[in-house]
């Protein structure tokens, strides 16, 4: 059975560090903690596109999951 693919975030509101799921890149999510919402963005990528074009957001999701699937097949 496939495993999710994590990466971790602060939460801007109480700073706390956040498993999301690769899934929510580029959508709104809310702190377990405290309840903040806010926008699940990969703070490994080293550059930033435009927030409302998605590309990056896209091609970071991409490139870790085709990283998860390297690694079940070898």
């Amino acid at each position: 059975m496939p495993s999710s693919t994590y990466f971790v975030q602060a939460c801007p509101t109480c700073g706390r560090s956040l498993q999301v799921r690769v899934q929510y890149l580029g959508r709104s999510v809310s702190c377990r903690h405290c309840r903040g919402v806010f926008i699940a963005l990969d703070p490994t990528d080293g550059h930033e596109e435009p927030r409302e074009s998605g590309v990056g957001l896209l091609r970071r999701a991409d490139e870790l999951l085709a990283n998860l699937h390297a690694r079940e097949a070898g």
